[in-house]
């Protein structure tokens, strides 16, 4: 037991104890993760820099994670139009190869002669079958396979968000296509029986608005695009890069391109299509023509080739450049990917300075906290052995007696 005389020194001690052992708490508290304090208010007049730098970096962070997500949208989206300009490529080349010498149908062309002339016309007036020949029923079921693989392209999903509907991402871009079906079913009646000429068969399928006048127009509507899209209400589709900035990579699903290539694919896989001429039979009790399957308009084979390959022509050079109008949205989506490659390099930069900061303020060398920590123990060590020797001091210890 210490001695009164010994009292102040004992409690001196004891102080320093306390002190020898805070610090090697704090230490210890550093060492193991490797921080200088585990309050902002422990890092004094740094506080600010460090919330700074930690503020900017949960922001630039917010928006890396914003272009990742668009990145893989647009992934998504580039890999749809590729794969739809590469459908629509398949057809083109099928259109070109498509001979236009041939009625395209089996059998045998017939011909007539008027028996109330004296002249021997030998007029060709159709074909005896309204068959279509191979290369027809081929160049059909192709139309058909894209067009359904087509449209699913054009309602492309990122899980329940599509993709090519705009700001409108929760409804389906192309619901059913019936309508067109029956639309397209409609002018082929009409132009196969006069009512509608080739001039303006053409124009209804080219034209997509009935503002201009023309109600059989063939319009996004009757394509059987959504409303939001069919009326142009879909609006644009924009990455948050910034608090200030954002990028559009808006693409429609029913941007003319690929419209153009619907219409056209639904006007070849159009089961009233063929045939391409009148199928005609020669009456044997009055020898005068009889129409058995309406084609193409026209009097004579010539007149309803000529008629035919009319439209066939104008649907070919619309898929042609819709393929170029189709790069055109591929580069653009492209073009805004590599921007945001660009801007996710710079924050990933940014971040890392950032990083640097917040570590330079915060963050403790381990190797010489260790040491410290080695030191500091040597030192409670020692005061622990003095200690123990103050307890036992005594006045004849003290006397040396």
């Amino acid at each position: 037991m210490s001695g009164v005389s010994t009292l102040g020194q004992a409690l001196d001690q004891i102080e320093k104890i306390k002190t020898q052992q805070l610090k090697f708490g704090i230490l210890s508290t550093q060492l193991s993760t490797g921080k200088k304090t585990q309050e902002f208010s422990g890092l004094g007049t740094s506080v600010l820099t460090s919330k700074r730098a930690r503020a900017d970096f949960t922001s630039l962070d917010k928006y890396i994670e914003n272009i990742k997500n668009t990145d893989r949208r647009i992934q998504l989206m580039s890999i749809a139009i590729d794969e739809f300009k590469e459908q629509t490529e398949h057809f083109a080349t099928a259109l070109v190869h498509f001979a236009q010498q041939s009625t395209h149908q089996e059998d045998r062309v017939v011909y007539w002669d008027d028996p109330t002339t004296t002249a021997i016309e030998n007029i060709a007036l159709g074909v005896d079958t309204d068959q279509p020949d191979v290369d027809f029923r081929t160049l059909q079921q192709l139309a058909s396979n894209i067009f359904d693989f087509a449209v699913d392209l054009l309602n492309q999903q990122e899980g329940d968000r599509y993709l090519l509907g705009g700001a409108e991402t929760l409804t389906k871009p192309l619901g059913s296509t019936d309508t067109l079906d029956s639309a397209m079913s409609t002018l082929l009646a009409g132009w196969k029986d006069g009512t509608i000429s080739t001039e303006d068969f053409i124009d209804d399928l080219v034209d997509r608005s009935a503002s201009s006048g023309n109600p059989n127009a063939i319009t996004d509507s009757v394509i059987g695009y959504n409303a939001v899209l069919s009326n142009g209400d879909s609006g644009n589709v924009y990455a948050r890069v910034s608090d200030t900035a954002e990028i559009e990579y808006t693409v429609l699903a029913n941007d003319r391109s690929f419209r153009d290539v619907l219409v056209a694919l639904a006007y070849i896989k159009n089961g009233d299509l063929p045939p391409a001429v009148d199928e005609v039979e020669i009456d044997p009790g009055t020898g005068l023509p009889v129409i058995i399957t309406e084609g193409a308009p026209g009097d004579t084979l010539d007149d309803m080739k000529e008629n035919f390959f009319a439209v066939f022509n104008q649907l070919t050079g619309m898929v042609n450049k819709a393929i170029d109008d189709i790069d055109q949205l591929r580069f653009k989506i492209e073009s805004v990917r590599a921007r945001l490659d660009t801007i996710k390099t710079n924050y990933t930069n940014q971040k890392n300075l950032l990083q640097t900061t917040i570590s330079d303020v915060e963050n403790v060398d381990i190797n010489e906290v260790a040491l410290t920590i080695n030191t500091l123990q040597i030192q409670l060590e020692a005061s622990y052995r003095v200690t123990a020797l103050t307890s036992q001091l005594s006045l004849v210890n003290f006397m040396g007696v």
